[in-house]
């Protein structure tokens, strides 16, 4: 890029445009929001009769009122000529103006064909002419293109002034559709006039597949083409955090920056070396700049807001901290905790919900409540230092603090035996996953471990669940097993084998069990239409002529009109969220009173609904098709709540064992159904402690091993040390995170882990060692 003179823009529109009308503009604003009556009031005087706004032609007479909130481009017609040797002076003369009014860049509007009659009809002429800018200050030395004045916001793909326009700066491939519903830079005429929000639009169906204009960099060509140092600004958006910083610090090595340069730089390198620092403080050092959002794990996405904090030197605020120890192995617990104090230390108060150990002994203050869970909680145990919670005799933290889980809960699982069959992936690739080939044993609780970023995830859901998945799913059709035959198109691998062992796949994830207040724990496990039935064969129900049909709330006769079988109503409020208020005609019983007025052992369908899972074993013990997943229910930890909680209320953590104890109701289910054993599943847990107490993970890991008991094989990525200690055999992944991860540096047993000393095993050592 190099200054080009008058002259030689001159020179090219002569050469270009010869014998052709063309319209000189000088750009007085570029992509701005404001009204920008004043231009008009400065150029009417001046002689000119229009502004070009947005490419439309508006009088500077009475000048429309324009969209305050939206980016303008505004120019100044300056001269309109036909370009021939006779006319060069007065091209020339109208050049000068134009470059004088638009501090040196030009816009020139060719090809007017049906301009003049728009303009007199007063129609749009927005799509009429093609622009071309010319610069006397950027301009390519080889083929004279000029180009516009470098802005900040040529470098964000969040603008579109630099995002690629194919996939308005997501890096993927998208439909027409998609596009469209992602530029938020077409705004629909209701939108006009409002501020626009961050909140991004929900798109569906979105490949994962890089955009093939921008290859996945999410910016224009012009920007990629922009080079600093040799470097483009797309290529330090591939490098991790901890590189990105390194990169930063050569460039205050004396000598590698212009005098200019350096002094531009003085106060913005301190600054951005600050920031990476405080991602690799809460050890987010793996991290590439470039990474998505939605691929962020909830733990890292915590992190990256909390280094914002750090970096933001504030004083006397409160910070309020929801488990800041999701998906963070317990070498890095040290490095968070550092950073929780450092925050504290520069005088805010930090609140910190939490079950993890190593944070509740490092709190200033403990408050601890329960004894118990739902009904049976919300009341202020113990209060003060580690002491005065251990010294509660009702606190179950203070117990777990004191008398930790000693391990192993059970014999561990012959890893040796001469019929243990093996599922192996080979040279996994996918991310930063690097060549791996992962043995996993069938029939075993096996729980795949790393730091944050080293690939744990990838593997046990990406690579070995999707891909046993589409070949278990494709088994069951005549049409799939033909596939299968003629070759499998794996995913993110060489290939899987041992997969024929497996008749079923399952992902125990934390995501919802049901959106709408209708749903709740005994419809998504299934034994409400064994309850209905029952009250169906009362005699009441009978004489009444009532059918199982009626027990329903969510259709018929029998539930509450006016809530519709909710139990809640829901009042939408102008302004505010809305808000959910007890139904005052059924008061939450969900059903009318003609279906209330049937009982059975003295109890309404009604109270059945409002019953806790502790009470509810008790009262059903006589029915084992019910009982059973109530105490499965009860064996979780989930003893606390009602039958019919509705789903929504229910934690992530909550959710996952409801869909545990739906698969270990299943299993009996099938036993008792075909008189032969339960189809073999697998089952890949994601980080299933998280959210829970000590006292429930105690209670997950014998689950887990009723799983592993009943023929299945378990999968588990995780973090929690308890349930590491607890398994078969450890897939450790590392031995860091991002491009220094996506290794397997341990596969054995977790005595064995702990010689070999990685990571894991370090953190793993003391916990085994308990006595």
């Amino acid at each position: 890029m190099a200054p080009q003179t008058p002259d030689s823009i001159l020179a090219q529109l002569m050469k270009q445009f010869r014998g052709q009308e063309i319209g000189l503009l000088a750009p007085l604003v570029m992509n701005r929001k404001g009204v920008y009556t004043e231009l008009a009031d400065w150029a009417r005087p001046r002689g000119y009769t229009h502004l070009r706004v947005d490419g439309n032609f508006l009088p500077t007479t009475g000048f429309p009122r324009i969209d305050r909130f939206k980016e303008h481009t505004i120019e100044l017609p300056v001269a309109s000529l036909v370009v021939s040797p006779e006319h060069e002076a007065a091209l020339r003369l109208a050049l000068t103006t134009a470059l004088e009014h638009g501090k040196g860049v030009l816009h020139v509007l060719s090809s007017l064909d049906g301009l003049a009659e728009a303009m007199k009809s007063g129609a749009p002429t927005a799509g009429i002419g093609t622009l071309q800018a010319y610069s006397t200050r950027r301009a390519c030395p080889v083929c004279a293109t000029s180009y516009a004045e470098l802005d900040p916001r040529l470098f964000s793909y969040n603008s579109k002034h630099g995002w690629c326009p194919d996939c308005v700066g997501t890096g993927v491939k998208l439909s027409k559709e998609q596009r469209k519903l992602l530029d938020d830079s077409v705004r629909d005429d209701k939108e006009k006039g409002r501020e626009q929000t961050f909140a991004e639009p929900e798109v569906e169906d979105v490949a994962d597949l890089a955009c093939p204009t921008c290859e996945g960099t999410r910016l224009n060509a012009t920007a990629r083409a922009v080079k600093f140092n040799g470097v483009g600004i797309t290529e330090i958006a591939r490098l991790s955090v901890s590189d990105v910083r390194a990169w930063v610090e050569t460039l205050q090595v004396i000598g590698r920056l212009t005098q200019r340069e350096g002094d531009i730089a003085r106060d913005l390198i301190p600054e951005i070396k600050s920031r990476l620092e405080f991602l690799e403080q809460v050890g987010l050092g793996y991290l590439t700049l470039d990474r998505g959002a939605p691929t962020l794990s909830g733990g890292e996405a915590q992190r990256i807001r909390l280094a914002a904090q750090l970096g933001s030197n504030l004083q006397g605020v409160c910070y309020v901290l929801d488990e800041p120890t999701i998906g963070l192995h317990a070498r890095d617990n040290q490095i968070l905790l550092n950073a929780l104090q450092r925050l504290s230390d520069q005088g805010n108060t930090l609140v910190v919900v939490e079950h993890d150990e190593d944070t509740i002994r490092r709190a200033d203050h403990i408050i601890d409540i329960g004894p118990s869970a739902g009904k049976r909680g919300g009341r202020l145990v113990a209060e003060g230092s580690v002491q005065d919670v251990t010294d509660a005799t009702d606190s179950q933290t203070g117990r777990y603090l004191l008398h930790a889980m000693k391990h192993p809960l059970q014999p561990r699982r012959d890893m040796q035996a001469q019929d243990l069959q093996w599922l192996t992936v080979h040279g996994a690739q996918l991310h930063n996953l690097q060549h791996v080939t992962a043995q996993v044993p069938i029939k075993r609780l096996v729980a795949v471990t790393g730091v944050s970023g080293s690939g744990k995830s990838t593997l046990a859901r990406d690579v070995l669940l999707a891909n046993v998945q589409a070949v278990v799913a494709k088994r069951a059709t005549k049409a799939g097993r033909d596939a299968l035959a003629k070759g499998i198109d794996w995913s993110g691998c060489v290939g899987v084998s041992g997969f024929e062992a497996i008749d079923r796949v399952l992902e125990v994830d934390q995501t919802p069990i049901g959106k709408t207040p209708r749903s709740c724990p005994a419809t998504y496990i299934g034994f409400w239409d064994t309850i209905r039935k029952l009250f169906a064969e009362t005699l009441e129900a009978k004489a009444r002529g009532y059918a199982a049909g009626r027990f329903s709330f969510n259709t018929g006769e029998g539930r509450c009109p006016t809530c519709e079988g909710q139990g809640v109503r829901t009042i939408e409020m102008s302004f505010l969220p809305d808000v959910k208020v007890l139904c005052e005609s059924c008061k939450g019983a969900r059903f009318n009173p003609e279906t209330l007025a049937v009982t059975w052992r003295g109890k309404s369908i009604g109270d059945v609904l409002q019953m806790e899972v502790d009470e509810a074993v008790e009262f059903f013990a006589a029915m084992p098709a019910i009982a059973h997943p109530l105490q499965l229910l009860k064996d979780v930890g989930l003893g606390y709540l009602t039958l019919g909680q509705p789903s929504p209320t229910l934690s992530g953590g909550e959710a996952q064992r409801i869909k545990l104890v739906t698969e270990l109701s299943k299993v009996r289910d099938e036993v008792g159904r075909r008189g032969q054993k339960a189809p073999h599943t697998l089952y890949v847990l994601d980080e299933p402690t998280v959210g829970l107490h000590m006292a429930d993970v105690d209670k997950l890991i014998r689950v887990l091993h009723r799983l592993v008991d009943g023929g299945h094989s378990v999968v588990v990525i995780e973090h929690d040390l308890d349930v590491i200690a607890e398994a078969d055999w450890i897939l450790d992944l590392g031995p860091e995170g991002g491009k220094d991860g996506g290794r397997i540096v341990a596969a054995a047993t977790p005595e064995e882990v702990v010689r070999l000393g990685t990571h894991t095993g370090r953190a793993l050592g003391p916990v085994l060692a308990r006595r």
